[in-house]
């Protein structure tokens, strides 16, 4: 039996990453993305599927989940990743603009894929969902209250939704990445990148592919007997 799995903020950074490496296990993947200039781009360089997809819109999403499933079949697999940065002190954070905003994306984007996909997985009696959070909803990190609260709401999200489909063969789990390299972080001083890396026990910088690795165990057999987790993908930088 062919997986067809659905990633979120899948054509860039870790996303992107997670969509290669579970193409590679013979999963077939389909990524929907906001960033409608970069989908076309990331299907002809890897020959996925992709869609331009808000999953802040529930609507949208219902939506673009059922023509998916009518044209390719159906989802089994879905790795909620995206998320967007509005950074700023609490005490001048806009309530529209950078808190509703982010937690509408990061936490609300997440409900709104598990609410459409969770009757089809209950039914079939078999499903996996990958939740990607962050070490920052563990530890909260300071100019990030709204990233913080909802990467800490997706940990929470996690849990209650695996307690409800556990007896329905469905896992439920969480991955919390530390600081991992994408073009965005790369971007940053080389100063600031070498005062990151100082601070990670095991000498470096996560990579993409240390989250996508972790992805494709999750969602695999081997890891069957694993729900209701939260994994840290930090190299110890938040224990």
């Amino acid at each position: 039996m062919t997986h067809r799995a659905l990633v979120t903020g899948g054509v860039a950074g870790i996303g992107a990453a997670i969509c290669k490496a579970l193409a590679a296990e013979g999963i077939e993947v389909i990524a929907v993305d906001v960033a409608a200039d970069k989908v076309a781009g990331f299907s002809k360089a890897t020959g996925l599927a992709t869609y331009v997809v808000d999953v802040a819109d529930i609507k949208a999403v219902q939506t673009a989940i059922a023509d998916i499933e009518a044209l390719h079949g159906p989802i089994d697999i879905l790795i909620n990743n995206a998320g967007i940065t509005r950074d700023g002190m609490v005490h001048k954070m806009d309530r529209e603009s950078q808190w509703d905003a982010v937690l509408n994306v990061n936490l609300g984007g997440f409900f709104n894929t598990i609410r459409t996909l969770a009757p089809a997985f209950r039914e079939r009696g078999w499903g996996r969902i990958v939740n990607i959070s962050s070490m920052n909803g563990q530890r909260g990190q300071a100019g990030q209250a709204n990233y913080s609260a909802a990467k800490a709401g997706v940990m929470g999200l996690t849990k209650a939704v695996a307690a409800e489909l556990a007896a329905k063969g469905v896992t439920v789990n969480c991955i919390a990445p530390g600081f991992i390299l994408t073009e965005m972080t790369k971007a940053m001083h080389a100063e600031v990148l070498a005062a990151e890396s100082k601070k990670i026990p095991v000498g470096r910088m996560g990579l993409p592919e240390d989250i996508a690795n972790t992805v494709c165990f999750l969602v695999s057999d081997k890891a069957s007997f694993i729900t209701g987790q939260v994994i840290g993908v930090n190299g110890g930088q938040y224990m």
